[in-house]
């Protein structure tokens, strides 16, 4: 049936879910904790599991714990589709991830509520390991499911502990017999916190994505020999811990000086032995560099990999790399992208175009179909911390923006 007036979702509703799920995994400082295929994690996926079913969705889950809660349409015709990822990192939020996933699940539910029918089916996922907290890389079960990493890879990483992803997946029961892409939507469309500041600073409602950076994850590790702190001279070291803290510095200057759209981030830093008083022997150090331009983001990459190749010969320790994530920066689809600016429109929102400075499952859907984000502001650009938030406002803002979006494609 064709509704008299404009849909809405049901504010209260979708508020009330994203506060249970958040209490799953909740910390005392009042973030939350669901590292992937945790029992915090197996809690958070019964959770949505349950309301899919509640809601008359056909659930079911592929071979690496990716989630799909299927509403059928009218016609058999490739489905839309839209969600996130249910885990969080160590100290996170309330909002990254969970708020895609209920947000369209409240889409479903409105319709369910107003008899509104599709053409094409309607179905929301549920991403394993977006986050790659525990296991790298991050976005990994979209990107099996695009067809950008081997299934049997994936389930043999290993977290920091020796378990591995298939062993963990299996523990949780999410271990599921679909195979990994068999179903190929008409489009994906997520809906997600910006985690930065530019939406609020601009007083903006909507961010129309249109493109997101391109992300490079590197682990060096430097081997030098340790040795007493006061009694070996300066000149005859070999200090890994030098060399590490010579790299974070140079990767930071590295980031300002290519300036733009560049930016740059040392995540890791680890010690051997970690005393006081010893010349470190060993040092491991991980670098997050990212930029929209992939010809810039490869420069930067040689210039840090020529920088830590000098770094070794002058300190006499040796060094070796490895690469724990690579991604090009992506495009996405000019078309979905304009029906999620004109329902923004439709729905008397401000709105703009913007990049997405976050890798996103999205980002791998699209491989395999037309793809478009929706952000909502994040207060103060804060993420990955337990103060993220976002305005309720702007929470239901986007997920009438997704409903109307999902509605434009899936009646196509």
């Amino acid at each position: 049936m064709t509704p008299t007036v404009k849909p809405v979702v049901n504010d209260k509703r979708l508020l009330t879910r994203l506060s249970d799920l958040a209490k799953l995994g909740a910390t005392k400082d009042g973030g939350v904790c669901r590292l992937a295929l945790t029992d915090n994690d197996r809690l958070g996926r019964d959770f949505l599991v349950a309301l899919m079913q509640d809601a008359n969705l056909h659930v079911r889950i592929d071979q690496i714990g990716n989630i799909f809660g299927i509403r059928r349409g009218q016609k058999d015709l490739p489905a839309v589709m839209t969600g996130s990822h249910p885990d969080t990192v160590r100290n996170g939020g309330k909002y990254d991830g969970a708020y895609g996933i209920l947000a369209g699940l409240e889409v479903i539910e409105t319709l369910n509520d107003l008899n509104i029918e599709t053409i094409r089916p309607i179905i929301v996922c549920a991403f394993t390991n977006e986050e790659g907290a525990r296991f790298h890389p991050d976005m990994m079960g979209s990107l099996v499911y695009a067809g950008g990493l081997e299934l049997d890879t994936a389930l043999s990483t290993c977290d920091a502990n020796g378990l591995t992803l298939g062993q963990e997946l299996k523990k949780i029961a999410y271990d599921g017999d679909m195979p990994c892409g068999d179903i190929v939507p008409r489009a994906f469309i997520e809906v997600h916190i910006e985690q930065g500041p530019i939406l609020e600073r601009e007083e903006i409602q909507i961010g129309v994505v249109e493109n997101l950076q391109g992300i490079s994850w590197q682990e060096v590790i430097f081997h030098g020999q340790a040795n007493h702190a006061g009694t070996t001279p300066m000149q005859g070291r070999k200090d890994a811990g030098f060399c590490a803290a010579a790299l974070a510095v140079y990767v930071r200057e590295l980031s300002g000086e290519f300036g733009g759209n560049q930016v740059a981030t040392i995540g890791e830093i680890e010690l051997t032995p970690n005393v006081i008083n010893v010349v470190p022997n060993r040092a491991r150090i991980t670098i997050d560099i990212r930029n929209t331009d992939n010809a810039i983001l490869c420069l930067a990459e040689q210039q840090i990999k020529k920088k830590i190749e000098e770094l070794a010969a002058s300190e006499n320790t040796t060094s070796e790399t490895r690469v724990l994530a690579r991604f090009d920066p992506v495009l996405f689809d000019q078309d979905i992208a304009s029906i999620i600016e004109e329902n923004a429109i439709a729905l008397n929102l401000s709105h703009r175009r913007m990049t997405s400075g976050a890798g996103h499952d999205a980002q791998m859907m699209s491989r395999i179909c037309p793809t478009a984000m929706i952000f909502v502001p994040s207060k103060d650009g804060i993420s990955h911390n337990p103060r993220e938030h976002t305005d309720a406002d702007d929470l239901v803002a986007g997920a009438n923006v997704l409903l109307h979006s999902l509605l434009t494609i899936a009646n196509e």
